[in-house]
C-alpha cells in the first residue's frame, strides 16, 4: 500500500520538524537507485522512522520477529518490515533481503541487534557482515545522535537536537562464503564505518581513538 507508506512518512516528517531540531547531513551520499543495505547505530525506538524519513529512498526494515506476534504492533510493522531472529540470519532472512533489494528498496538494519544501553556503539552481530558479503550489495553507513532522549513524558518540550549523518556508500571488501574470523573482521570494519560518523563519546570501542591505540 504505497499510500499508507507515503501518509506515514509525511506525518513522521511533520512531527520531527515540530518536536525536534532534526538535521540530516550527507544526503548526497545516498545512491538514487540500486540495491542498498543501510547500517546504523541504535539508540531509541524512534530510530527506524527517523532513518526512514532521512533517506530519499523507499525503505524496508529488518525487525525482530516478536513485533509480528503482537496484534497491535504487527498491524503497522508488516507494512514496513520483515521479521528476523535476533542475532541470527536464516534462509528466510536472506530471501526477504534479496527480494527487497531486487525491488530497489533500501533495507535498514541495526548491526547491534538492540538499543544501546549507554548510547555508545556496541559490538555488532555477524549477521550484518553475512548479509553484506553473501548478497554483495552496496552498504550505506549512518550515525544517529540525539534520539536517546526520546523517552518518557515531556521530552519534546526540550525539542532535542537529532542529527543523522550519512556516510559514503561502500562495497564489502570481502565477499562470498566467509569463515567466522573473516565475518568478524568484516563486522568490525562495518562498525568502524558507523563509528566514524559519530562523536567520540558515541563510538565506544569503535571510535578512531580506541581503534588506533
Amino acid at each position: 500500500m504505497a499510500w499508507f507508506y507515503c501518509i506515514n512518512k509525511i506525518i513522521a516528517i511533520s512531527l520531527m520538524h515540530l518536536l525536534t531540531r532534526w538535521k540530516v547531513e550527507g544526503k548526497e551520499n545516498v545512491p538514487s537507485s540500486g540495491s542498498l543495505l543501510v547500517i546504523a547505530n541504535h539508540l531509541s525506538l524512534a530510530d527506524p522512522p527517523v532513518l526512514g524519513i532521512s533517506i530519499s529512498r523507499k525503505v524496508v526494515y529488518m525487525a525482530k520477529e516478536e513485533l509480528f506476534q503482537a496484534r497491535l504492533s504487527s498491524y503497522f510493522v508488516r507494512y514496513f518490515a520483515f521479521p528476523v531472529r535476533r542475532g541470527k540470519v536464516t534462509r528466510d532472512t536472506l530471501k526477504h533481503t534479496e527480494q527487497s533489494l531486487a525491488r530497489n528498496l533500501a533495507v535498514i538494519m541495526f548491526p547491534e541487534g538492540s538499543r544501546s544501553p549507554n548510547h555508545r556503539l556496541q559490538p555488532g552481530f555477524l549477521g550484518s557482515a553475512l548479509i553484506a558479503s553473501r548478497i554483495n550489495t552496496t552498504v550505506l553507513p549512518i550515525g544517529i545522535t540525539g534520539t536517546e532522549v526520546i523517552k518518557g513524558i515531556g521530552w519534546y518540550l526540550r525539542r532535542p537536537k537529532i542529527t543523522v549523518k550519512i556516510g559514503r556508500p561502500f562495497k564489502p571488501p570481502i565477499t562470498g562464503k566467509l569463515t567466522r574470523p573473516e565475518l568478524t573482521r568484516l563486522t568490525e570494519f562495518m562498525m568502524e564505518r558507523i563509528a566514524a560518523l559519530l562523536p567520540t563519546e558515541y563510538g565506544g570501542n569503535f571510535s578512531a581513538e580506541k581503534v588506533n591505540k
